[in-house]
């Protein structure tokens, strides 16, 4: 994976190739940026230039055969870890040499993918993945062997933020002070998940959302439709590059949580005094609380961005709405109403103390219940 495949972030591509021609390489490294920013494909083919030789502009080869190992992501100094927790393949102390099939072919088919898409593609989406100390023991094992081509060796460790604390600590020394030519690059979603000790030790590099520009030209490369249809799309994603890719495809898991949201918002706004609608959410939480923590908790992400594009909309700041509902009986104009700002800040600390209690594994029908109680009374309360 080449720079030059990689969707906008000049900035950013311009500043690792100059550290690494200029001999530069910080040993600990930290990318920072939101969902479909590109922090992944970017580490890639940071470690790919570094790797390779391939110095002196964004687009150079160096060693040949280097490349080509990157093609199918199975260069031997290049060293992955990420989120994973037990299935048929690993059934107890799992680590993430034993899915490195999978995460080759999530590397290839949705390199701006999430954590949801990475746990659909093992199948587990009714449990939650974590980076452990059998993680911790891996790395600190293979790295402490010599490179196999004498040069770097990296080990790139995706959503840093799911370390445990006995990874995390496992790790300490050796981030700080890692073996001769070894790089580090953590990437994260969510820096202030990142335990301090941790943190001060990486050098910190922050990822934008891509722009509309950089997406459109990305879609009209990868799939190409139209100029007009990927200028919507590309509205519609608000920086996500992975959020477009679903909307071309329309197997975004948004369109069935527009379904979930569009009830529940409904059935919560006629409960007040109606028994039968209050049935229905309780009814509505018991089906949610069958799914698994990380739906519930990507669905109750999904809320959140619901009423605050509710709330820009009815402040008439409507250049920054790129929300469009799916469902033709429901209008954003006609329930942006009633999101204020008497009430938002309510919803939004509801929303994430679900999201945190679900998190630590509480119990999701009591949580969903208790929240969507609470909503019946935040959406009948009247602006200031």
């Amino acid at each position: 994976m080449l720079f030059e495949d990689i969707l906008g972030q000049d900035y950013i591509k311009k500043h690792l190739t100059h550290s690494v021609d200029n001999g530069r390489v910080p040993h600990a490294q930290l990318f920072v940026g939101p969902e479909g920013s590109g922090t992944l494909p970017m580490a890639i083919a940071y470690a790919q230039y570094l790797l390779c030789s391939n110095t002196n502009g964004e687009n150079a080869i160096g060693n040949e055969s280097c490349n080509l190992k990157f093609n199918n992501f199975s260069h031997p100094d290049l060293h992955f870890a990420f989120p994973v927790t037990t299935s048929d393949k690993a059934k107890s102390h799992p680590v993430s040499n034993n899915y490195l099939e999978e995460w080759r072919q999530l590397l290839k088919e949705q390199p701006y993918g999430n954590l949801f898409d990475w746990y659909k593609l093992l199948g587990v989406e009714n449990k939650q993945g974590q980076i452990g100390v059998d993680e911790a023991l891996e790395i600190v094992k293979s790295l402490s062997l010599k490179s196999y081509e004498g040069g770097y060796k990296v080990m790139l460790i995706w959503m840093a933020e799911k370390m445990n604390s006995s990874c995390a600590n496992k790790l300490l020394k050796l981030i700080e002070e890692p073996p001769s030519k070894t790089v580090f690059i953590l990437i994260t979603e969510d820096e202030e998940q990142i335990i301090n000790t941790i943190k001060s030790r990486c050098q910190l590099l922050h990822f934008p959302p891509l722009s509309e520009q950089s997406i459109k030209q990305g879609l009209i490369k990868h799939y190409s439709i139209e100029e007009s249809v990927a200028t919507k799309i590309a509205h519609q994603s608000d920086g996500n590059f992975n959020k477009a890719c679903d909307l071309i495809y329309q197997d975004s898991e948004d369109i069935l949580f527009e379904e979930w949201f569009i009830f529940w918002v409904r059935s919560a706004f006629k409960a007040k005094g109606n028994k039968a609608a209050i049935h229905d959410l309780i009814l509505w939480s018991e089906d949610i609380a069958k799914t698994g923590r990380e739906t519930q908790k990507q669905f109750l992400m999904f809320c959140l961005n619901f009423f605050r594009q509710a709330l820009l909309l009815n402040y008439s700041a409507s250049d920054l709405v790129y929300l469009e509902p799916k469902t033709e009986t429901f209008k954003l104009e006609k329930f942006a109403p009633f999101v204020h700002n008497a009430n938002i800040l309510e919803i939004s600390n509801e929303l994430q103390d679900a999201i945190y209690h679900i998190e630590r594994n509480g119990n999701a029908k009591i949580i969903l219940t208790d929240l969507s109680i609470k909503l019946t009374r935040l959406l009948h309360k009247k602006t200031d």
